[in-house]
């Protein structure tokens, strides 16, 4: 996810930087790579581990998590056709695309299904346990709305296209209004009792992931309803990536602001490193394509250069994290998962620190 993104951001920035092709070929060809290996190396650490599985579906924080591997599929799938195409060819990438757009679009239904179910009935939450990663299990659905944009139009004219896209507005949908339930308990936590200071602090950056990504799916799916639909309802959905675009970048500007400043003052308290700091990649990546479909939409220059900005944020955010973490790798220490770890106590300053 954190390196497919910088492939499709790149690919569809609205201005062209110099070295930018290669760089989104080079993101591509890492995050194919990547992906590949990880599809060989997980089931194979599962069979070995039986229950593996399970155990991580019954810990309330890294169950949360099960949502990352489908919007990876579709990151992987995205990337192919905008940049691989080039090196396998437009058929052979649309193929690839549509494989792992519907193994992902499935993934992602179940995970934004089956894993609330687990936490409304099995996990044990404290009053300050919402954190990011609760998004995380229902943001893969809005990217699969923002993703199947880019296939609605490859399908043959009539029922099945307009059906596909009524279903990605309904993705969308289901995405939007868990994100928001979600984001408000995550303020009210913060409210109530202040941030942990630990690595879970990065996973504030998640709350940019449906917000950019909301962002990005209703300017695509604005675009292909224009070819899909007539009038007035193609125009309707088009003028939706304006009306609901901007406001919604709006928050994500503030959201950025706050969580800056946040994670600002946990690096300050010595947050150590861990694999959360990915949440700094992805969500990022998601406000860039979002800021470059409002640019698409407005034809405002402040647009186009404020994706240029974050994609360079982007850049940034993705070269700290990835030597940080192949330096945790080669030590063996980072990737072991500590399941059933007690959830850092959020608290605010001035306040006596809990056990």
């Amino acid at each position: 996810m954190g390196t497919g993104i910088i492939a499709v951001a790149g690919a569809t920035l609205p201005i062209r930087l110099p070295g930018l092709d290669a760089l989104t070929m080079a993101a591509w060809a890492l995050a194919s790579l990547i992906f590949i290996v990880l599809c060989v190396a997980v089931p194979i650490n599962w069979l070995r581990h039986r229950r593996t599985v399970y155990n991580v579906a019954h810990d309330p924080v890294m169950s949360q998590f099960f949502g990352a591997p489908p919007m990876a599929f579709m990151t992987v799938g995205l990337s192919t056709l905008l940049v691989g195409s080039k090196v396998i060819g437009e058929g052979p990438a649309l193929v690839v695309d549509w494989v792992l757009w519907t193994v992902g679009t499935v993934g992602g239904l179940v995970s934004a299904a089956v894993v609330p179910f687990l936490l409304f009935t099995r996990h044990s939450v404290p009053r300050d346990g919402a954190f990011g990663g609760w998004l995380m299990p229902v943001v893969p659905p809005m990217v699969s709305a923002s993703t199947g944009a880019a296939l609605v139009t490859h399908l043959p004219p009539g029922q099945g296209q307009q059906t596909m896209l009524y279903c990605c507005y309904a993705m969308f949908g289901m995405t939007l209004i868990a994100s928001l339930i979600i984001i408000t308990l995550i303020w009210s936590r913060l409210a109530h009792f202040g941030s942990s200071g630990s690595p879970r602090v990065p996973t504030l950056w998640i709350v940019l992931g449906p917000i950019g990504q909301s962002i990005t799916a209703a300017g695509t799916l604005g675009t292909a309803a224009l070819i899909v639909l007539v009038p007035p309802m193609s125009t309707a959905f088009d003028l939706m990536a304006v009306l609901y675009g901007v406001p919604m970048w709006g928050f994500g500007v503030l959201w950025f602001s706050i969580s800056t400043m946040l994670t600002v003052r946990a690096l300050r308290a010595r947050m150590g490193f861990a694999l959360t700091w990915w949440s700094f990649t992805f969500p990022v990546g998601t406000c860039v394509t979002g800021t470059t479909q409002l640019a698409l939409h407005t034809q405002v220059a402040f647009f186009r250069w404020a994706a240029v900005v974050l994609y360079v944020g982007l850049l940034a955010a993705w070269l700290t994290v990835g030597i940080r973490t192949t330096r945790g790798a080669w030590r063996g220490d980072l990737l072991r998962a500590k399941l059933g770890a007690p959830q850092p106590k959020a608290r605010k300053a001035g306040a006596a620190q809990t056990a």
